[in-house]
């Protein structure tokens, strides 16, 4: 699942450390893809880097559940297979965008129902105090947090994910993941034909997506 839709499932914590840590295993793969951490199952004596910890287990629980469920193996493989012959001369495959997709038309669908606000998830980033993050990244093995920091402080200055709303950055979403791997990912056109999909799509969806949500929010419980 992407930011928001972790987000959902704590979405009326008051522990920003803990909303924190349920995004940061993404947060810190868009920062650097080269990022390996696993703090599962550290215990440390500042109950706030504790928090992150158990916010990142949270994540790790949520994507288990997530990518095990029939709605995504069924809406990942029929995307692919939408996408598939609008990229046949891209580098980009199939099974990937398809992956992508779904987590993105998720966040859109969460924000333009007024499931979720992207403000409060802002501003519990916003409350996080550095030295607690940096403290859990070198407790976690980082060896150099500054490359996270500077991510991090671009990330929560543009609000990106306010664009979400938006299904066409939900394709520039999709090409900006994809430029992780592959310089230049599409044409214009092709970006033109994935919006198209995309957008009839996200329509199909959403009578019934939530029920992901409440299937996996059952489990939690």
């Amino acid at each position: 699942m992407n930011f928001l839709s972790h987000y959902y499932f704590d979405r009326d914590t008051t522990n920003c450390y803990f909303t924190l840590g349920t995004v940061l295993p993404d947060l810190l793969k868009n920062a650097d893809k080269t990022i390996i951490l696993h703090p599962e199952k550290l215990v440390h004596q500042n109950p706030q880097v504790n928090s992150i910890i158990q916010g990142w287990n949270k994540h790790l629980l949520v994507d288990r559940y997530f990518h095990s469920a029939d709605f995504f193996l069924t809406h990942s493989h029929t995307l692919k297979n939408l996408l598939a012959p609008v990229i046949t001369q891209s580098p980009v495959k199939p099974f990937f965008l398809g992956h992508i997709a779904i987590e993105l038309i998720l966040d859109n669908l969460l924000i333009t129902t007024n499931e979720i606000s992207v403000s409060q998830f802002y501003d519990h980033l916003d409350s996080c105090e550095e030295p607690v993050i940096r403290e859990f990244l070198l407790f976690a093995g980082m060896d150099n947090p500054d490359v996270f920091f500077r991510f991090f402080a671009e990330f929560k200055r543009s609000r990106y994910l306010n664009t979400y709303v938006n299904i066409e950055q939900i394709t520039y979403a999709l090409k900006r993941i994809c430029m992780r791997v592959w310089p230049n990912p599409f044409t214009p056109q092709q970006e033109a034909d994935m919006t198209t999909i995309l957008l009839t799509y996200r329509l199909g969806l959403i009578p019934n997506f939530m029920s992901i949500f409440n299937e996996i929010g059952e489990k939690l419980n």
